[in-house]
């Protein structure tokens, strides 16, 4: 059975989807876009500033399941351009204490609304 979960500290989905969904002990998160969920507006900055403003989302939906950053095991990053890998990559670091999730990571031709990231997620308890 799965479990719709939805917080109102993330973006609200703009489309057929949902926040995340449970099933069978994981939790499987749609793509994170910097949208700051106060403002309805990207967060201000480059893609670092970008990038910690998706892992805030996540980390709202994870809370909202009763789960932590420690629960990912797995997160896809999509990149508006691969030149921006290195600073993407200084704030994903400090976003795990310890073990980091496994992980891939793409260059995109567009992403919505014109985002330089989009973050998705799984986890499991």
């Amino acid at each position: 059975m799965k479990k719709v979960i939805f917080t109102e500290k993330a973006p609200a989905a703009i489309g057929p989807y949902s926040q995340a969904i449970e099933a069978n002990g994981m939790l499987f998160l749609s793509g994170q876009l910097p949208v700051d969920p106060s403002t309805g507006e990207f967060a201000p900055g480059g893609v670092a500033e970008q990038t910690a403003q998706c892992f805030k989302n996540i980390a709202s939906i994870l809370e909202e399941a009763g789960l932590t950053m420690d629960n990912l095991v797995k997160t896809t990053v999509f990149l508006a351009d691969m030149s921006l890998f290195g600073e993407m990559n200084a704030v994903y670091a400090t976003q795990f204490n310890g073990n980091f999730p496994a992980r891939s990571a793409f260059a995109v031709k567009e992403l919505p609304k014109g985002a330089l990231v989009e973050i998705e997620s799984i986890a499991v308890r």
